[in-house]
């Protein structure tokens, strides 16, 4: 199989630090709670990279359990993790991002428990977003496009004398 790229546009709408990110059509609404600063309309940033993380594993456990041979009934995943909001906040001396990401998987299955411990241990190998916050990776900036401002001066505005 190629090579894929994966592409996500994210804007700011409305007031506070609601924002609004769609990939290939799909949109979903993210905010701060309260207490950063947001208006609580969405989960934040954080709370979505859990959901990646969740959802990543229980698609990949839906996706090969008939293929490995596991009878799964029924999965889903609890996901938490440790953040301090001072690095965000803009405290340097503190990590602004997870200290760590804990998770715990829930499975119905028939199958033997050694075989479904070993396809915990498969899915977890091949997990994209488990590998992504595992492993480093290159998060590289390719442009800073600067947009003029509808309230760009001009020759007819009072505030710089038209220069």
């Amino acid at each position: 199989m190629a090579m894929m790229t994966f592409k996500a546009t994210t804007k700011k709408v409305g007031a506070g630090l609601n924002v609004e990110s769609e990939s290939r059509g799909f949109k979903v609404t993210l905010d701060e709670p309260l207490e950063l600063g947001g208006t609580n309309k969405g989960m934040n940033p954080m709370e979505l990279v859990l959901c990646a993380l969740g959802g990543c594993q229980v698609i990949a456990f839906s996706a090969f359990a008939e293929q490995k041979g596991v009878d799964l009934q029924d999965i889903w995943a609890e996901v938490e993790g440790d953040f301090d909001p001072a690095g965000f906040m803009g405290d340097f001396s503190v990590r602004p991002g997870y200290s760590q990401i804990r998770f715990k998987l829930h499975i119905k299955s028939s199958s033997p428990a050694d075989k479904v411990e070993e396809y915990v241990e498969y899915v977890e190998k091949i997990c994209p977003v488990g590998d992504t916050l595992k492993n480093t990776v290159g998060l590289i900036k390719t442009d800073v496009v600067i947009e003029p401002s509808e309230k760009a001066c001009c020759s007819s505005c009072c505030c710089c004398g038209g220069n």
